[in-house]
């Protein structure tokens, strides 16, 4: 196979006049070093994670488009609340995807490196939206032969997310999970892993359609939080599950706060003597995820023994260390192409990931609607 000298890679840049440029940019291709490999990306998936540096806090409304094919650049308006926060970028073209599945082409002369030559490997570490990528041999994950790039492009975000999850769990001494958004493909993966590990599991939806597809693989206990009885509901799982430690996709608004106040009627329901504190269970909810903009609001009707904070899969990863992240890793090589197996709704190029339409479907970060670039198609 030839490889060209230049390659495109999708760029995402904030100007100082407070507007979002997406381009794509015709970049030199580079040449691996000893210990690196060089990537033919062929799959990568457009995460929540991913729209964050993606779109830069822009308005998408209020997007429009020039040009067409690979010499497109879609512009939006980013409100100037928003401004402080995004400093630190300005005028910086950045590239975006944080992982993704290809077939190396090339590689150092290290013997690892070598051994990785016409593989399909999957690597997580930014700029992988891009046709072609450098990584380091030792930080790729050699794909099982019969998997496909599509199959292994979402193997470390959502399934070590997942995986992470139940670890977390177990390292703060809690018994089991709860769940928001959780008919997304992570959620699904979650579901799964906490069926086979038995680990019991409280999943929170808001459509039926989501409660059925949960349902459909196993779930026990889905509560939709449009529903009247939502409270009692969730109550009623806690209690069932002894659930104490949420994660939570959504962040603003109040469904956190709620996730505690029923976990402390839970914990009352059980005490075996009253205290005016509250229940001295601690419960805890980790928000990982911005699927709701606005402010985070807690009614404090939850007691004192409580917690609620951020949680990242990095920070994550390098705290439990290398031997135990690579068992994770290498479960998810295992079970790819069944608990960690990931579903699309569309699978589009660099220049149809600009398209108005496809942005508008992909950026709502809606269930079902999960995109797949394919840089090389």
């Amino acid at each position: 196979m030839s490889i060209p000298e230049t390659s495109l890679q999708l760029r995402s840049t904030v100007t100082s006049e407070g507007v979002l440029e997406l381009s794509l940019a015709s970049v030199a291709t580079p040449e691996p070093k000893e210990d690196e490999v060089l990537i033919r990306v062929e799959a990568s998936p457009i995460n929540p994670s991913d729209l964050g540096l993606l779109f830069g806090l822009a308005d998408m409304d209020s997007a429009r488009s020039l040009g067409s094919g690979a010499d497109a650049v879609v512009t939006a308006d980013i409100p100037a609340s928003f401004m402080a926060a995004l400093q630190a970028r300005v005028g910086e073209s950045m590239p975006v995807g944080n992982e993704g599945a290809g077939t190396v082409v090339a590689a150092g002369s290290d013997p690892y490196s070598q051994s990785l030559v016409g593989k399909t490997v999957a690597a997580v570490g930014g700029a992988m939206y891009s046709q072609y990528r450098i990584m380091q041999a030792k930080q790729c994950l050699p794909l099982p032969d019969d998997t496909t790039a599509a199959e292994g492009a979402s193997c470390f975000v959502n399934p070590l997310t997942a995986l992470g999850m139940v670890e977390t769990m177990k390292l703060e001494g809690h018994s089991g999970l709860v769940h928001t958004a959780a008919a997304s493909n992570l959620g699904q993966m979650l579901n799964k892993i906490c069926l086979a590990d038995g680990v019991p599991l409280v999943n929170i939806v808001r459509k039926q359609e989501q409660e059925d597809l949960l349902r459909g693989i196993g779930a026990e206990h889905v509560c939709s939080s449009s529903s009247e009885s939502f409270m009692q509901d969730l109550t009623d799982a806690l209690v069932a599950t002894g659930a104490t430690l949420a994660f939570d996709a959504i962040g603003g608004g109040d469904l956190a706060g709620r996730i505690l106040s029923c976990m402390e009627r839970a914990a009352n329901l059980t005490a075996k003597e009253y205290s005016r504190y509250g229940s001295t269970t601690h419960k805890q909810v980790y928000i990982y995820g911005g699927l709701d903009r606005s402010p985070s609001v807690l009614q404090r009707n939850f007691g004192m023994a409580w917690g609620i904070g951020g949680w990242l899969l990095i920070p994550f990863l390098q705290k439990i260390g290398f031997e135990t992240a690579q068992r994770l890793r290498m479960r998810v090589a295992s079970e790819i192409k069944t608990t960690f197996k990931s579903t699309y709704a569309q699978e589009v190029s660099l220049a149809q990931a600009l398209e108005l339409g496809h942005i508008g479907i992909y950026g709502k970060q809606a269930t079902g609607e999960k995109y797949l670039i394919n840089p090389n198609a």
